[in-house]
């Protein structure tokens, strides 16, 4: 499900996370945090992998770069911006580890075709549409929302917390984040998830 390439990424940017939210903090410290933020990425993008299966597609998943700014297609960047590396280096630094920007990858979907024609005829899903990938994309959502809930249920904080601000920055509609896929597949899901989010980061900043 998960080719070498993605698991190596996955790991890349699972250390990176970990190091920047465990600054001035013990050994310990650290090891419990990577398990939390393995578990935070490897939740959703399963849970994406698994809803791109039953879409008749494949998702593929990739550091999320920025290419352009503005509003106008020319608008080009020399060279592309590794967003999903300098965003969590910067809110570490801004917050001290404190609130880390989680949103490091972002995916690319591909439908099945010859697997899709066989099960519901020629052409019937030989393009994804923006509601598909935004299906995929909530999805994982959805995943990080109720495991959020099974950590604390289980004693495990830190990862509830962490799944909660991940759900948190993947939401905002911008480039290519999981949050612009469901919007614009649909607002009406967006707003929904959006809604469910902001009730768990007041739970993270005013509960715990």
């Amino acid at each position: 499900m998960l080719n070498q390439k993605e698991i190596s990424l996955i790991l890349i940017v699972v250390f990176i996370i970990t190091l920047l939210t465990s600054l001035f903090k013990s050994f310990d410290a650290f090891l419990y945090t990577l398990l939390a933020v393995f578990f935070v990425f490897l939740i959703n993008i399963l849970s994406k992998k698994i809803a791109a299966f039953y879409l008749d597609s494949k998702i593929e998943m990739k550091i999320w770069k920025i290419k352009r700014y503005g509003f106008k297609p020319s608008n080009h960047f020399k060279k592309p911006i590794y967003a999903g590396i300098l965003f969590p280096i910067i809110f570490a630094i801004v917050f001290l580890g404190n609130f880390i920007w989680m949103a490091c990858l972002v995916f690319d979907v591909k439908p099945k075709i010859y697997k899709a024609a066989k099960r519901h005829g020629l052409y019937s899903y030989s393009e994804m549409t923006e509601g598909h990938i935004g299906i995929i994309a909530a999805t994982g959502i959805i995943a990080s929302l109720v495991f959020a809930i099974i950590g604390y249920l289980l004693g495990f904080s830190e990862f509830s917390k962490l799944s909660i601000f991940f759900a948190l920055f993947n939401m905002i509609p911008i480039s290519d984040l999981d949050g612009n896929k469901i919007f614009f597949g649909s607002i009406i899901l967006w707003s929904f998830l959006a809604a469910l989010v902001l009730i768990g980061l007041g739970y993270v900043f005013f509960l715990v």
